[in-house]
């Protein structure tokens, strides 16, 4: 049974743990271990140290590998496309974006906007693993509780292909190369099972569950598969506020034991919860690290770091500091990168044919409607009055705890009817955008957009303040304030000359519900209420802090 079909949600820990004891079962005094760790440096990094979370921005479901001296990060996008990004990192701490594991969500017609909408289905929990034998990449998932689906590639920037579709679907998987380069999948939902897959991958060649949860602990789900120093590992979160290990010395079937990692440990994000669901990850010099996520709502679920050691007999225990997850610890030490990653803010002025990979759709795009190079055109995909129901709206991303989105759209080739513009997107949404009619443009702020708890919508969105523009270019601003716990304002503002910015509408607060998984984002779009053939370019998107 899916977590989506148990009476308890995936998340009811958040409201409902508060009874639990910090840490418990922790083996060894890691507060202890951390104060001595964090007073005396690796001479090589000196007094270098990293603060969590080590990137804000929404990126959940972690599965983090090593290929030599390169880091790779999966995770999760849901309803987005290209699906399943991969970050790369040559230090664990600054990350780039370097690709997608599944290039077109085509999973069903559903994915595409066309009669029906896929708002939180598409690419859940997943694993990416390398296996050195034939230089290839793997990720794989499975879709809509039905099947499992395997993506492969030589290199994580692509071009990424299918492989293979097999009929069990493998829940929150971890993919294991494993020693002797055979494939196994650990998977499900308390009840913890292990599949050896054929020596291509292809197909299923055994099964078998390896572990039930015990009642006392709930739900266990989010596997991630390891082979350390001899020992099977199962890392298993228990949502939202607790990991778990199970261990076999006995080979990839068990029997496993297992032992508690964390529970209610105190998170490195003011507001925000308990860091889990992530991966553990050996640098070059044999240091381990545990890359976790935090629920930080509204921006999503925001990576952490934290250092880990073993016990003599081979379990791993989080470093703490105080008691609780660091806000920051000594940089690890690794080689020299090879150069700098690219910044995840800055400017974008789409030079080239192709999308730089920090951007997904809103669903798959119709690509016939939308192009690059000297700006960004979108063409009008969709006649509809519901932003939701809207093709080619392109999102980004936004960058904690607060950033600012700012586009200069060309809109002389509107249409009467056409609403182009910049939101910021979620189940409740609100925008700054262009308004067509009668031949006149004007710039609007418009909230209300809602869903409800089936991503039915409930709002359309109401105009709430406008002003006249005259030419045929305009700078519309969108600020974001995404610190969970806080007020959660999402402010908007345009210009006519790009300096000189003026406030539109009042101050929309981003829900912060954990039911839709992913954060806000902010958002491209241009549609049509009355007919096809409008378009509008985005000559320039910055993405920047304060």
């Amino acid at each position: 049974m899916s977590w989506l079909e148990q009476p308890h949600s995936r998340r009811r820990a958040l409201s409902t743990a508060s009874g639990l004891v910090v840490g418990a079962a922790l083996p060894g005094t890691a507060a202890a271990q951390a104060a001595a760790h964090a007073a005396a440096p690796n001479p090589s990094t000196a007094a270098a140290a990293y603060a969590n979370p080590v990137l804000w921005q929404d990126f959940a479901d972690i599965d983090v590998i090593r290929v030599g001296n390169t880091y790779y990060y999966s995770a999760s996008t849901m309803h987005y496309s290209p699906g399943a990004p991969i970050l790369r990192s040559y230090d664990l701490v600054n990350w780039e974006f370097a690709g997608h594991s599944v290039p077109v969500l085509d999973f069903g017609s559903k994915y595409d906007l066309n009669g029906a909408r896929g708002y939180v289905r598409g690419i859940w929990a997943s694993s990416l693993a390398y296996r050195p034998s034939n230089r290839t990449f793997y990720w794989l998932g499975q879709i809509d509780f039905a099947r499992t689906y395997i993506y492969t590639a030589t290199a994580v920037e692509g071009p990424w292909s299918r492989l293979t579709t097999i009929g069990t679907a493998y829940y929150d998987a971890g993919l294991l190369v494993d020693t002797d380069d055979t494939l196994y999948v650990a998977y499900g939902n308390t009840t913890i099972s292990v599949a050896q897959l054929s020596a291509d991958g292809r197909t299923q060649v055994r099964a078998q569950q390896v572990f039930s949860t015990p009642s006392s602990v709930g739900t266990l789900e989010g596997s991630r598969f390891y082979r350390i120093n001899g020992n099977h590992y199962i890392f298993l979160t228990r949502p939202a506020n607790g990991q778990y290990i199970l261990k076999s010395t006995s080979g990839p079937f068990g029997p496993y034991t297992m032992r508690q990692v964390l529970l209610d440990l105190r998170g490195p994000v003011t507001g925000g919860g308990v860091p889990h669901q992530g991966g553990l990850v050996q640098t070059p010099g044999g240091a381990w690290y545990y890359l976790a996520f935090v629920d930080a709502y509204p921006g999503g679920r925001i990576p952490v770091l934290a250092p880990v050691t073993w016990t003599s007999d081979g379990w791993p225990v989080v470093q703490l500091v105080n008691g609780a997850w660091g806000a920051s610890y000594p940089s690890p030490v690794v080689p020299t990168p090879p150069r700098q990653v690219t910044p995840m803010t800055g400017i974008d002025t789409f030079d080239g044919t192709a999308l730089k990979p920090k951007w997904e759709w809103n669903h798959n795009p119709d690509n016939s409607r939308w192009a690059a190079g000297n700006g960004l055109t979108l063409r009008t995909a969709t006649v509809t009055n519901d932003l939701y129901w809207a093709r080619n709206t392109l999102t980004h991303r936004i960058q904690g705890p607060t950033s600012t989105a700012t586009i200069q759209l060309d809109h002389s080739t509107m249409r009467d009817g056409d609403r182009a513009g910049l939101a910021l997107l979620r189940d409740s949404s609100a925008w700054i955008g262009l308004r067509r009619d009668g031949g006149a443009t004007r710039v609007v702020m418009v909230n209300g957009l809602t869903m409800d708890g089936s991503w039915n919508t409930t709002g359309t969105g109401t105009e709430v303040a406008s002003a006249g523009v005259s030419g045929t270019r305009v700078w519309l601003r969108a600020n974001a304030d995404i610190r969970p716990g806080a007020a959660r304002p999402g402010t908007f503002s345009y210009s006519t000359d790009g300096t000189n910015f003026v406030r539109l509408g009042p101050a929309f607060t981003m829900g912060n519900t954990w039911q839709f998984f992913m954060g806000y984002r902010f958002a491209l779009f241009n549609y049509a209420t009355q007919a096809l053939g409008g378009s509008v370019r985005v000559e320039r998107f910055e993405l920047s802090v304060p």
